[in-house]
């Protein structure tokens, strides 16, 4: 069988209200499961229309896709994993429901358990209220199937086979041999430092279950993805664009092309269908034309969230009204390039700061250089976090730990080696004749000053930075070379968090952006960034002529 999983024109065929959904590789299969699902009634609307009544067609481009992967002759399941991405009130769990229900009703096996997995129990009941008022609205699917209320479960009488929807903040998935499971509102468990293993536990059943599939349904996080959610949002999005050929997963994002979110379009009533296919039936366009026009003038993540919800606008900074007002600045002065070695080459000078540490805190490092040629900074950073950090700070771990595996966050075994490597890139500048100073936080100096001079770091060159109010003028400096477009930095996902982390506070004669009006999350290597700011504010002198620059790239085989 030859099929394609890849919609490489996704583009304009969500522009032109084309469907991205390819058609099923076995059209018998869709049909006999369409039949099913068509005539299942959905019960909290006017009169209880059958979804054949109500559905537009991308439902059954959907369903048919799922069930039109079987084939009957062999009992395999050719796509095994779905990820829908939809706006909210697009009838993602009443679809879900009809999806599951149908599948129940196809299910062969005896005693076969399907199953819905939500992150809360409100989310589970948004799933199974739907599928137990399709059974009570028909009196066939009344005689088939035993509706138990009290554990969300929906049984057939004959062959036992069931569908479960499972909370899973209050019930367990250990243990389950499900061949069909339902993932609702992936993005929640983004937020779980659990998922990985949770998800293994639930979709373990389908290792002898060849007929089993996975679908995930979801909408944008109310924060920058992260952990699993943030994973199979970017893989699917390599399938669908074809960077990744997988034939066995099928992905289907409704959110707007890059260069129409790079140009605000989705602030455009005329473009709220792009994200919305259901739209002129659950959803309202005069409803969103107006929770838009409320929540524009709003800078506290309101509109943020409304972007994220209703239109499937990823989250990258979040701006709120106390933010840093760099922030505005930070994105658009990314340069890929600008990593640690990039300074190493071009900066004539570079000032290094350090904040953080603690067991509860990530250590980061925060280096700048002045460009030899353009006179611009460049801005790099590290961090470093103790497992006691993804311990104590659940609710961040998954985010650490997708910064970890892109190399920009260290997870250390034991205490020290986190002051140890860092020291190590402070020697390397010195080794190369460039740093100025070390800007460290005075209150964390005992164990950084040990370790930077047990790596040759001369101790003159190691000075405390005062903090708090008085670090107002390195913040200030930063926000102005952003905006002047006079410093640069390397993009890097976790500082674009850590970034909109950062909360303002104002005093009568200065700002201030402390750890504890940012809550939980961290902004450590930021803060070593302001450090070294402040350091690089005094305009050291050149630590290489431009002679000295050039004899180096020949040397080193760069020229």
């Amino acid at each position: 069988m030859e099929w394609s999983t890849a919609c490489p024109d996704w583009t304009e065929r969500l522009v032109a209200g084309q469907s991205i959904i390819p058609p099923p590789i076995f059209p018998d299969e869709a049909e006999r499961a369409l039949g099913i699902f068509k005539q299942l009634r959905v019960v909290d609307l006017p009169g209880k229309p059958t979804f054949g009544e109500c559905s537009e067609q991308w439902v059954f481009d959907f369903v048919a896709a799922i069930f039109g992967a079987y084939d009957a002759d062999t009992g395999n399941q050719l796509i095994r994993e779905f990820f829908l991405l939809i706006s909210k009130k697009n009838t993602k769990s009443t679809i879900a429901a009809g999806i599951m229900l149908t599948a129940v009703i196809l299910c062969w096996r005896e005693d076969e358990e399907h199953l819905i997995l939500a992150p809360t129990k409100e989310v589970a009941d948004n799933s199974f209220k739907p599928a137990a008022g399709m059974v009570r609205a028909d009196e066939e699917l009344s005689d088939l199937f035993h509706v138990q209320d009290h554990i969300r479960t929906i049984t057939r009488r004959d062959s036992k086979a069931s569908l479960k929807v499972v909370a899973a903040d209050t019930d367990t998935v250990s243990g389950k041999k499900s061949g069909k499971v339902l993932v609702d509102e992936h993005w929640l468990f983004g937020k779980r430092s659990n998922a990985e293993a949770m998800f293994m536990e639930a979709f373990g059943g389908q290792i002898s279950r060849n007929e089993g599939w996975v679908i995930l349904l979801s909408t944008q996080a109310d924060d920058p993805p992260a952990g699993v959610f943030r994973e199979k949002l970017h893989y699917f999005r390599d399938v669908r664009d074809g960077t990744i050929v997988d034939r066995k997963s099928l992905g289907v994002l409704y959110e707007f092309p890059p260069d129409m979110v790079k140009a605000k379009a989705y602030l455009d009533p005329k473009n709220f269908y792009i994200t919305n296919p259901n739209m002129g039936r659950s959803v309202s366009a005069e409803w969103l034309e107006d929770q838009l026009r409320k929540n524009l003038p709003k800078t506290d993540g309101t509109l943020q969230q409304f972007l994220a919800k209703h239109l499937n606008v990823e989250i990258g900074l979040n701006l709120r009204s106390d933010r840093w007002a760099g922030a505005d600045f930070w994105e658009q002065q990314a340069r890929r390039e600008v990593t640690f070695d990039y300074l190493l080459e071009w900066a004539e000078v570079i000032d290094f700061g350090v904040d953080g540490g603690g067991l509860d805190d990530l250590l980061g490092a925060g280096a700048i250089g002045r460009h030899r040629v353009t006179k611009e900074w460049m801005a790099w950073t590290h961090a470093w976090a103790h497992p006691s950090v993804l311990a104590r700070r659940t609710e961040i771990a998954p985010a650490l730990r997708d910064f970890a595996r892109q190399g920009h966050l260290t997870l250390v075994t034991r205490i020290g080696e986190d002051v140890a490597e860092l020291a190590q890139f402070v020697a390397q500048i010195e080794n190369a004749g460039l740093l100025d100073m070390v800007g460290v936080d005075p209150a964390g100096l005992g164990g950084v000053l040990d370790a930077l001079e047990d790596a040759g770091v001369p101790k003159e060159k190691i000075v405390g930075v005062s903090q708090g109010w008085k670090l107002g003028g390195a913040i200030k400096t930063v926000e102005r070379k952003l905006a002047e477009g006079t410093m640069w930095h390397g993009g890097q996902p976790m500082m674009n968090w850590c970034v909109g982390n950062a909360r303002i506070v104002v005093t009568s004669n200065a700002i201030n952006i402390t750890k504890q009006a940012s809550g939980t999350a961290k902004i450590d290597p930021l803060m070593a960034l302001f450090n070294a700011a402040s350091l690089m504010a005094l305009n050291p002198e050149s630590r290489g002529g431009m002679d000295d620059w050039l004899g180096g790239i020949v040397r080193s085989g760069r020229a």
